[in-house]
């Protein structure tokens, strides 16, 4: 039997699959996907076995991911219930759908970690959130996901009630920073700097302030007061970011990311 089998390997769910082959060895991990070339793809450049169908997957897996999008989900959570077991677990990265609405669908009681993860897994640098049911933070299905995790970034254990939050905080916001990255290269692209060279100047600094954060447990305040001389180009900047409601705007976008998601798992 392996040990974690993953339905779907798209642009979230690969490279959690890379971080289990990594983690487990390619022998011990399995997925399904329904796409040849995507399967080719996956096949290729991990060894990990491919599935024909849902029910061979189930069967011969422990940990079950649920890496499809939640507009597919009900057409997986049909082909499966039929097949589970008293020995899978559950590991679902599908947004929006919540702990209850895949216990119901699978008709099960087995325990289900909830994650949310973020794009920049691909590079080994996610942040991912994760909430429990039916386990607890020190069962062996818990630590073993956020072993999973910690294999592609950093985790968080949060109850789901925070997890529409979380998606503001970590799942869309790669987003806004990337246009953050963009504006600023375009901003120095108009006073004569190239532009290969602009988005390294902006994307190197975006990394070393969030290590910067992360490393050194100042508060973020603190670190750009530090970045801030009196009657200095930085605090002019910082006047213009204020004049024109840079917070406000990224406060405003998270809230419109929270209704969003709150409405998505309604719907679910």
């Amino acid at each position: 039997m392996k040990k974690i089998g993953f339905f779907g390997a798209g642009n979230m769910g690969f490279p959690i699959l890379k971080a289990a082959v990594k983690l487990l060895g390619a022998d011990q991990v399995g997925f399904f996907e329904k796409n040849d070339d995507r399967s080719k793809y996956v096949t290729d450049l991990t060894a990990a076995t491919r599935y024909e169908t849902e029910a061979a997957l189930v069967a011969d897996c422990e940990y079950i991911v649920f890496a499809v999008k939640p507009q597919i989900a009900p057409v997986v959570f049909d082909a499966v219930k039929g097949c589970i077991t008293e020995n899978n677990r559950f590991i679902s990265i599908m947004a929006g759908v919540t702990t209850d609405t895949i216990r119901t669908a699978i008709g099960t009681n087995v325990p289900i970690c909830r994650l949310m993860p973020n794009t920049p897994a691909m590079v080994n640098e996610g942040m991912t959130c994760m909430c429990l049911s039916g386990c607890t933070e020190d069962s062996t299905e818990a630590k073993f996901t956020k072993t999973l995790c910690s294999a592609f970034g950093r985790v968080v254990v949060l109850p789901e009630k925070l997890m529409s939050a979380a998606t503001c905080a970590n799942g869309s916001s790669p987003a806004y920073v990337y246009m953050f990255i963009e504006a600023l290269a375009d901003g120095v692209v108009k006073y004569g700097i190239p532009r290969d060279t602009a988005y390294i100047l902006a994307a190197q600094t975006v990394l070393g302030s969030a290590k910067m954060v992360l490393e050194s447990g100042e508060h973020p305040g603190k670190l750009k007061d530090n970045v801030c001389s009196p009657g200095g180009t930085t605090i002019a900047a910082l006047s213009a970011l204020e004049e024109y409601g840079f917070r406000n705007a990224i406060m405003k976008a998270t809230d419109a990311c929270y209704d969003k998601s709150v409405e998505l798992s309604k719907n679910k």
